[in-house]
């Protein structure tokens, strides 16, 4: 259940941001309902998951989406484009789903999880937090764009993290306005196209020595 550690390196050196995907290789389906539950298994605070992900193949929607992404190419090229949605807000509805989920999950008495109930409350829902309870999912989001771009990359498939587009656009295209969600991140996945001029480019990273302390 393990990979040897440079084997794990391999793989990160091997991930850059795709510029060219080939729009003729596209993800199996193995492939990609593999990467789907890697989405599904991503780590979040609290175990909320204040998440959606929209996965879009239909080419004419991702050409809507294409002008309000700065033009770029990823966006109609790739195999598979993700929209990673944050949540809004959190709510007591959202405490209470989590709570009967790991109940049930855990063969539990709902009631055993009161503290952790009251946890979420007073933190995310009536806290200091729930000021910028916004920015906290989108966060949280991010961590499952980290988990996408790991997971791909061990399983050979290529992606491009893109912040360079305009979340309210993306909102309207998608029905997303008035929504609990809204566009927070999107990551092109796919096969790099065999001319992308920075394919072969050295990785730009700084010394472990500048960036690890250990006390």
């Amino acid at each position: 259940m393990t990979l040897a550690p440079d084997q794990l390196l391999q793989a990160l050196n091997w991930r850059y941001a795709t510029k060219r995907f080939d729009p003729g290789r596209p993800i199996t389906p193995e492939i990609w309902a593999t990467l789907e539950q890697a989405l599904v298994l991503t780590a979040s605070s609290y175990g909320l998951q204040p998440w959606r992900f929209l996965v879009i193949t239909d080419a004419a929607l991702r050409a809507e989406l294409r002008p309000h992404s700065w033009n770029q190419s990823q966006i109609t090229d790739c195999s598979h484009l993700v929209v990673l949605l944050s949540q809004r807000t959190v709510s007591g509805a959202d405490a209470d789903r989590l709570v009967a989920s790991t109940a049930a999950t855990r063969g539990l008495d709902i009631n055993a999880l009161a503290g952790y109930r009251q946890m979420i409350q007073v933190d995310l829902i009536e806290g200091p937090r729930s000021q910028v309870v916004e920015d906290w999912a989108a966060r949280q989001v991010y961590i499952a764009l980290g988990n996408l771009l790991s997971s791909a990359a061990l399983l050979g498939v290529d992606t491009c993290a893109i912040e360079g587009f305009s979340p309210l656009e993306y909102d309207r295209i998608l029905g997303l306005e008035g929504s609990p969600y809204r566009s927070c991140v999107v990551c092109a996945c796919g096969h790099r196209s065999a001319d992308d001029p920075y394919a072969g480019l050295p990785k730009v990273r700084y010394a472990a020595a500048d960036l690890i302390e250990h006390r």
